[in-house]
């Protein structure tokens, strides 16, 4: 088995270690006999439906993401992102890329920038600043991370928050929810990274990948991941 992980604007959106999602991935595929072929789909990048099994986009400051969703929305990129999204490819997107798939993003300073639509949410600038640790409860059990955001995320009507938050900020520090999940796609505040702190995540990613690639279902062989999983449990409980 092989599968291919779009790296979307690697160059341009990847602070605070969100790269670190990507090796996760890589690895944990790899580990498995899974061969792992990374593109980065940046400004000057096409990208073709069905090129793409798993997508990653993650967080960025705000000049970056005005240049990014000028991109989605020209060439776009957006537009089969979202139909890939339609057919149930798995995405995952931290911070600034979670916020560039909802509805729009309102700065603090400059114009509204539109967002692809994939996510029912929205986000406004806001003068907090949301930092730290955080543990959220959610269908693949308490998952930690670091938060570092300003934007005020809110879900539309229905929509499904990827959990509730137990200790930290979540979208937006008001309602307890903390990301967004619709179909295979998840968007979050997470840093941290997220997926080597939460390897059942990851692997839950990659099922899906392989799933949709290859129409079947997909058990992962299992990894021996008792160091990854003593980390998880004492971060817990060091948050809580």
């Amino acid at each position: 088995m092989n599968l291919t992980i779009g790296y979307l604007y690697g160059d341009l959106m990847n602070i605070y270690g969100d790269t670190g999602n990507i090796i996760a991935l890589q690895k944990r595929a790899e580990w498995r006999g899974i061969e792992v072929k990374l593109k980065i789909k940046s400004l000057k990048s096409k990208i073709k439906k069905g090129e793409i099994d798993l997508f990653f986009f993650g967080g960025g400051q705000d000049q970056a993401q005005g240049i990014v969703a000028s991109d989605l929305e020209s060439s776009g990129k957006g537009k089969i992102i979202k139909e890939e999204v339609e057919r149930e490819v798995p995405l995952l997107a931290i911070c600034g890329g979670y916020q560039l798939l909802g509805k729009y993003y309102k700065p603090a300073k400059g114009p509204k920038l539109p967002g692809v639509g994939l996510f029912p949410a929205y986000t406004v600038a806001s003068d907090t600043r949301m930092i730290g640790n955080i543990v959220v409860d959610s269908q693949f059990g308490n998952l930690i991370g670091f938060e570092n955001h300003s934007g005020k995320t809110y879900l539309k009507d229905g929509a499904r928050p990827l959990g509730t938050v137990i200790t930290g900020f979540g979208n937006n520090e008001e309602d307890k929810t903390e990301g967004c999940i619709y179909k295979n796609a998840i968007g979050s505040y997470m840093h941290g990274s997220l997926l080597p702190k939460n390897p059942e995540l990851a692997d839950w990613l990659l099922k899906k990948a392989l799933e949709i690639k290859y129409g079947k279902e997909v058990t992962l062989e299992p990894l021996d991941d008792p160091l990854e999983t003593q980390a998880h449990i004492t971060a817990i409980q060091r948050f809580l």
